[in-house]
């Protein structure tokens, strides 16, 4: 089992003097670990070099000790190592366990493979009121239930020691170790999508999804503080038979489809403080789902969402075809029937699109097989009269909003698409870098073919030196915003 009690790490007291200039709250940071040290004194502290998914580095302040923990009547000091990153208290450490030559990682609800540490703690911090010594203790309760480390015989210790070398690392890559709790793969043929958040929007993509009937389960996640409220609560109590509502990540494990529909509700004042505060609450959320369903498409609808899907991107590690925007999905769909119903114009496929930002910049545009023909017949495949076209469909879009229900559609339209591997083509945010001229990581509305493991194809559109400009000038915007964010 676990090193039992008396054997913990052999570190030296050393209290933290210095949090690194670059800390943003250095004094906070100082003192809350000069709290840990008193409560926790065989925690030693140090600057250490880490390594983000996306290969970035950056120098961190990090903490080595143990938690105590009693398991069947035994009491065991778990290895722990904490890094402190440089926004703390207001975000966070990244916590993993430190196991020995002897231990054995046991992957289970709380730790995964690389002996990462998920907790609700962890998803729920908010300064004040969260700080390490809290986390600490919940490490502590929550490893009394399920034990995270186990014992391995010395015909192991060869293999033990290439998994501790790697975990020595303290990456974030993938790990191709098996280990102990592994192995239980969801059935390939069950689908099983999660909605994160359990507002208008969120409950809305539920009912969708299941109405729909393409999801054999949806998990509805409830990320919100203090008890159940509203429509969630009403969920709840008037059950359906394949929908289920939880507070708990865990039980989105397995997931084809994450669809996530939180926004931050703080008091921010400026536009980019909204936006980082919305950065702060994906940062509780995005690592836990990218640890419990690692083959999942992650679709974006929480706002903005071009800015929303680069965050996810980035904090997930998952590749750029599994991580996706609603973006213009739902006008797209709009344009094209106004055009063929309410103008009475017949198209030739769904090749007239709304692509770029989701919002006021969005962006009229036809793929290179399009032709246009009038209820009269008239040949109004040229440009000019595609332009005009587009522009009397623009103006009755204009009048139609985005009610939640009407998102929840359209959502499970895209996941129709993906979950059942249709390659349908529609007008979702994806990554855009070496698209038109476009050389920033940002996320733009374009048609995409959408399958089970997310875009596989990018259209072409016709090639319009002024469709190019627009996706351009917006693409420079956004990048100018995700520029100012603190990731």
């Amino acid at each position: 089992m676990a090193v039992a009690e008396g054997g913990s790490l052999n570190c030296r007291n050393m209290c933290p003097n210095a949090a690194g200039r670059d800390y943003k709250f250095r004094d906070l940071t100082i003192e809350e670990l000069k709290s840990v040290h008193e409560s926790y004194p065989n925690t030693t502290f140090a600057m250490n070099t880490y390594t983000f998914k996306d290969g970035s580095q950056k120098d961190l302040l990090n903490c080595s000790g143990t938690v105590p923990v009693k398991y069947q009547g035994n009491s065991y000091n778990i290895p722990i190592f904490l890094w402190i990153l440089d926004s703390h208290p207001f975000t966070p450490p990244i916590c993993f366990l430190k196991p020995t030559a002897n231990m054995g990682i046991s992957v289970g609800k709380h730790v995964d493979a690389r002996g990462r540490i998920y907790l609700p703690y962890l998803q729920n911090w908010s300064h004040p009121q969260s700080m390490i010594i809290g986390l600490l203790k919940e490490m502590s309760a929550k490893f009394e239930e399920e034990l995270p480390l186990f014992s391995v015989s010395s015909s192991d210790a060869a293999r033990q020691s290439e998994l501790l070398s790697y975990i020595a690392k303290i990456t974030e890559g993938e790990d191709n170790i098996q280990s102990k709790g592994e192995g239980k793969k969801n059935d390939g043929g069950f689908n099983k999508v999660t909605v994160i958040g359990a507002g208008d929007l969120g409950l809305a993509c539920a009912l969708a999804i299941s109405a729909k009937g393409v999801a054999d389960r949806v998990v509805v996640l409830d990320c919100s503080e203090g008890t159940m409220k509203g429509a969630a609560m009403d969920l709840e109590i008037f059950a359906l038979p394949n929908v289920e509502i939880s507070r708990d990540f865990s039980a989105s494990a397995g997931s084809k489809l994450v669809v996530l529909t939180v926004n931050s509700l703080g008091n921010a004042q400026s536009y980019l403080d909204v936006v980082q505060s919305n950065v702060e609450l994906f940062r509780g959320i995005i690592p836990s789902v990218a640890h419990y369903s690692q083959q999942s498409v992650l679709l974006v609808a929480s706002q903005p969402v071009e800015i929303m899907t680069y965050v996810s991107w980035k904090m997930s590690g998952f590749p750029k075809s599994r991580v996706i925007g609603i973006g213009c999905n739902l006008d797209s769909a709009r344009f094209q029937y106004i055009i063929a119903n309410l103008l009475k114009a017949q198209i030739r496929g769904k090749d007239n699109w709304i692509i770029g930002e989701q919002g006021e910049n969005k962006v009229a545009a036809w793929s290179a097989s399009n032709s246009v023909t009038s209820h009269q017949d008239e040949d109004i495949a040229n440009q000019n009269a595609q332009h005009l076209l587009a522009n009397r469909a623009m103006e009755v879009l204009k009048g139609r909003g985005q009610k939640s229900w009407s998102v929840g559609l359209s959502i499970a339209d895209l996941a129709d698409s993906i979950l059942n591997d249709k390659r349908k083509v529609h007008s979702i945010s994806t990554m855009v870098k070496g698209c038109y001229n476009i050389n920033s990581e940002v996320f733009l509305s374009v048609p995409c073919v959408l399958g089970i493991s997310g875009v596989t194809e990018v259209i072409k559109l016709l090639d319009k030196g002024t469709v190019a400009q627009e996706l351009q000038s917006t693409a420079a915007s956004i990048h100018d915003l995700q520029q100012q964010l603190k990731l």
